[in-house]
């Protein structure tokens, strides 16, 4: 009878789930090679033959994150207004994070830097947010630069969802701030007239609440 198996993909499932697990719950130097083997039922040497180390597991989990979240914003879809669009975008974060709460700690929780200087690849997440706001910005919709924009964005929405994923707010409360936050940061990024032209939609859809309370 041959040896077991220790490098299927079986394997390295449960090693990626159990190191994205641990390190978004436990201090990183925590984190061993032996710790993270031994919570998905496989050897040590699964993880040096399969990833070549805990840098490697680590970044094996860095990659899922950055990749499950580029492929979720990726599939929202221009349309012909980028205000809509980026709402999307950050419906579409949201969830993201609300789906893999591990996986976003892990991405935002010091595994993963956001460099606003650096050069943004083929797949960083940030990409679709980028698109959207030349959009805008090409639509004279907002003004302003475009990596400012996208770090007031994201900084919104991270803020949103950690106090969310941490159960500092409670679902309505979340719900409510979440459409609040994200429509008043782009309206301070907006053009003169579109600014306007949303605090009076704004202004419309909270008197057909307080009519309808």
């Amino acid at each position: 009878m041959g040896r077991p198996r220790t490098n299927d993909e079986a394997v390295r499932e449960r090693l990626v789930e159990c190191a994205t697990e641990m390190l978004a719950t436990r201090p990183r130097e925590s984190v061993s090679v032996r710790a993270v083997a031994a919570a998905a039922g496989a050897s040590t040497t699964a993880v040096y033959s399969l990833f070549g180390g805990k840098d490697g597991l680590i970044g094996a989990v860095r990659a899922r994150a950055v990749a499950g979240l580029f492929r979720d914003l990726s599939a929202v879809r221009a349309s012909a207004d980028p205000l809509v669009d980026l709402y999307a975008l950050a419906v579409a974060y949201r969830r993201w994070g609300r789906g893999h709460r591990h996986l976003y700690t892990v991405l935002f929780g010091g595994v993963q830097a956001f460099d606003p200087s650096g050069e943004v690849g083929a797949g960083d997440p940030v990409r679709p947010l980028l698109a959207a706001i030349d959009r805008a910005l090409t639509a004279s919709v907002l003004a302003g630069d475009a990596t400012a924009i996208a770090l007031s964005v994201w900084g919104t929405l991270h803020g949103l969802v950690t106090l969310e994923l941490a159960g500092a707010l409670d679902a309505a409360t979340a719900d409510a701030a979440f459409h609040s936050s994200v429509n008043a940061t782009l309206r301070g990024w907006a053009t003169p007239e579109v600014f306007r032209d949303l605090r009076r939609a704004d202004n419309a859809r909270q008197e057909t609440r307080a009519d309808g309370a």
